[in-house]
């Protein structure tokens, strides 16, 4: 690509977000500059053992170290922010977003020690903030936290509009609108491109209000003879103020319980996006035995089933502070996110065992989505009028959806583009395509290291999962090749009744002394042998019990 024709191009490159839920990162990139949108994580599957977080492939933004001129973040979840701590580590650039979003942030970069090094450069909603070639525009869209904002930016060929997460709400929790007027306007200006929301593209109609939710809360509220637990995310304030105000409403005491919940509920209340009628109405979680029952609403995380969660730790009677009672009311005012489905039903499973009533999204309307339905879709699409469209922030499922729904409202069908994570959008003021992909394999986070687990990490890990561990012990002649003792074979995970055991293992002993003492093995190295015993073994082993265990021989030479 020559100068002149690289200059009338922008590129869009999505690094996580497209075709999947969470890991939002997108790069805009115009001649030698780019911002990056967004900077989140998402969580490992059913699959991913062992792992903690997966975070976007900065491969990418290392190419292109040399044009990163700042992060611009949408709002203040997990999957917008989550990765901050760790791409600030490489990349020390200017983070815009707004007060609440920036303060959810600076509290996640305090553990990693990165909080005094930040830039955090606060923006209001109808600012406008130049960087480099880009003129970003902020604008309020509902979601179910405050300060969440979509951003118009501004470029030499083109106005790109991403909405960041939203939907229509006429009455939500904060007060605050989609701004509608700034939508039209941009319209009226001219669209490029926009950039939408998808997760919810398979829902038809409206997404509900929040509303709805408050009329919930006062039934529970009503109805609950002894203590209401309340699990939600930690950054869904708008869900706690409404706890919050329900127990106001009522005369009952408010407990925040997990450290996430704390930390955000603290930095909500400081920066006034969190209203507390009362400050004696907040208990400490150490003093919750000082109160009666029906004084108390604890709000608490847990609500996909996390295995150190508030809510699971009560579930499986291990909580420091909190013992279930038979009068006990639990909310779980959250949807499981998918692959969270089984944690979540065995967390709501013990909760009932112990006597407490459990109510969740199947019984009661208790959680709405923060995301727009179809119909709030349409109007984002005829609100901006595009020329260009690209659906973002889902399953591919839900790019195709949204892709029916652009065309279904007017947006020509060549004019439409469903990209993946990885694809390299190039953009003109006449055309829209990939032209090539970048690495985004899944980076984890295992406990303290974060790397690109290889395929054959998880598959052994998968593999001792499923089918235990058999480990053979040998000693074999240096000089002969034959055993010097009986083989020794311990086993973790492979099989369950005792007698059944020693009969098995006794054959299993049986095989692995036949190949070391069989045929000549004088010249073979350790390696060589234990490759024959683990395939003999093997076999053995699948033939009598149709598993496929782990197998590690030592062959010690003396």
């Amino acid at each position: 690509m020559t100068r002149e024709s690289a200059a009338e191009v922008v590129r869009v490159v999505s690094i996580g977000g497209i075709g999947e839920i969470g890991r939002n990162c997108t790069v805009i990139e115009y001649g030698d500059d780019a911002i990056v949108l967004d900077c989140g994580i998402t969580f490992p599957d059913a699959n991913m053992l062992g792992v903690d977080l997966v975070l976007p492939n900065f491969n990418y933004l290392r190419e292109i170290r040399h044009k990163l001129r700042a992060f611009v973040i949408t709002h203040g979840h997990e999957d917008h922010i989550g990765a901050l701590p760790y791409a600030l580590r490489e990349f020390n650039l200017p983070i815009y977003g707004s007060k609440l979003t920036l303060g959810l942030v600076g509290v996640k970069l305090e553990e990693p020690g990165l909080r005094d090094q930040a830039d955090l450069r606060v923006v209001k909603a109808r600012e406008t903030v130049t960087i480099g070639p880009f003129r970003c525009q902020f604008f309020d869209v509902c979601h179910s936290i405050p300060d969440a904002m979509g951003v118009a930016i501004h470029t030499p060929i083109g106005t790109i509009v991403h909405t960041g997460d939203f939907k229509i709400d006429h009455t939500p929790v904060d007060g605050v609108p989609l701004d509608i007027q700034t939508l039209g306007r941009l319209g009226d200006e001219g669209v490029l491109l926009l950039m939408s929301d998808s997760t919810y593209a398979d829902q038809p109609g409206h997404t509900p209000s929040e509303a709805v939710i408050a009329e919930t809360f006062d039934r529970v509220f009503n109805d609950a003879p002894g203590r209401i637990i309340v699990a939600t995310f930690s950054s869904l304030i708008s869900r706690v103020q409404q706890v919050v105000d329900a127990a106001y409403a009522y005369g009952r005491r408010v407990c925040f319980v997990g450290r996430s919940m704390e930390r955000n509920v603290r930095v909500a209340r400081d920066l006034g996006y969190l209203h507390v009628p009362d400050d004696a109405m907040e208990v400490d979680p150490r003093d919750l035995r000082d109160y009666a029952a029906d004084d108390l609403a604890i709000i608490c995380t847990g609500s996909q089933g996390e295995p150190r969660s508030a809510l699971v730790r009560m579930a499986n009677r291990d909580h420091r502070f909190i013992d279930l009672l038979p009068d006990d009311t639990v909310v779980v005012s959250a949807s499981a996110i998918p692959g969270n489905e089984e944690a979540v039903n065995q967390t709501i499973d013990r909760l009932a065992r112990q006597g407490a009533s459990v109510l969740y999204e199947r019984l009661l309307p208790v959680h709405v989505s923060g995301h727009a339905g179809q119909e709030d879709l349409k109007f984002m699409l005829t609100a901006l009028r595009p020329k260009f469209f690209m659906p973002v922030h889902g399953e591919y499922r839900h790019l195709e959806e949204h892709r029916r729904i652009a065309e279904r409202v007017g947006v020509d069908a060549e004019h439409v583009l469903v990209a993946e994570s990885g694809s390299i959008v190039e953009l003109s003021a006449d055309d829209i395509r990939v032209v090539g992909e970048t690495d985004v394999s899944n980076v984890y986070v295992d406990g303290l290291t974060v790397g690109e687990e290889s395929d054959a990490t998880l598959r052994d890990r998968r593999h001792l999962a499923e089918g235990g561990l058999v480990i053979t012990v040998v000693n074999v002649d240096r000089h002969t090749g034959q055993c010097l003792t009986e083989p020794d074979i311990i086993t973790r995970g492979f099989v369950y009744a005792s007698d059944a055991e020693d009969e098995l293992l006794a054959r299993a002993r049986d095989t692995v002394r036949s190949v070391v003492d069989t045929g000549d093995h004088a010249d073979a190295t350790p390696e060589q042998l234990q490759r024959k015993i683990r395939n003999a073994l093997g076999r053995r082993l699948f033939r009598e019990t149709r598993r496929r265990p782990v197998i590690l021989p030592i062959v010690t030479e003396v």
